[in-house]
């Protein structure tokens, strides 16, 4: 099967994750190291200097890629990131003597069609990307009871595991991944089919 060609540097963990990864895009793959991300600046300086067109980070959804992408969103210009996001899956990789602490899948984990599917949807979204008026906001979360709420954030994961993001997103970090794989008309139908 023909790779899918990705134009920005996509942001991984690590080693594994980078060559999962390229059996099935073909663009820049650039590793973290895992925590070295915070050990040097020369490995953020290059992530920086590579995100002045846009980056799309793609680390595991277990507690430490969720370190590793805030520690990256506080370094890049909010503008310039697509957050792309594993589903949570159980399981482990099968190089690893234990899994995740959650249990869970990594980028190396998941199938390769599990991979090619958040990449075309994302390049769909992307080459049809509405206008800002038709993006996912945050007064829309408050409407839904998705934010600001007793319970908004049980709400918000149910909504993500349904749309196959992980769970324990901000209210911040939950538009930006809906805004990247499907425009707000079609979040707000979504929600009201859940209902």
């Amino acid at each position: 099967m023909e790779k899918i060609k990705i134009d920005l540097p996509v942001i991984v963990e690590g080693k594994y994750d980078k060559i999962k990864l390229s059996s099935v895009i073909d663009g820049e793959i650039i590793t973290t190291d895992g925590f070295g991300v915070f050990k040097g600046k020369n490995k953020l300086n290059l992530i920086k200097r590579l995100s002045e067109n846009g980056v799309i980070i793609l680390t595991d959804s277990d507690g430490a890629g969720k370190l590793i992408r805030s520690h990256l969103s506080g370094a890049i210009p909010p503008d310039k990131i697509y957050n792309l996001y594993i589903p949570k899956i159980k399981g482990k990789e099968k190089r690893k003597k234990e899994g995740s602490k959650e249990g869970t899948l990594g980028v190396e984990g998941v199938s390769a069609h599990i991979l090619r599917e958040i990449f075309e949807t994302f390049m769909k979204n992307r080459s049809t990307s509405a206008p800002t008026g038709e993006r996912l906001k945050k007064s829309d979360l408050f409407e839904l009871g998705l934010s600001g709420s007793e319970g908004s954030s049980e709400r918000r994961d149910s909504i993500a595991e349904a749309l196959g993001l992980p769970s324990g997103l901000t209210a911040p970090a939950f538009i930006s991944a809906v805004n990247v794989i499907m425009t707000r008309e079609e979040f707000l139908r979504f929600v009201e089919e859940k209902a």
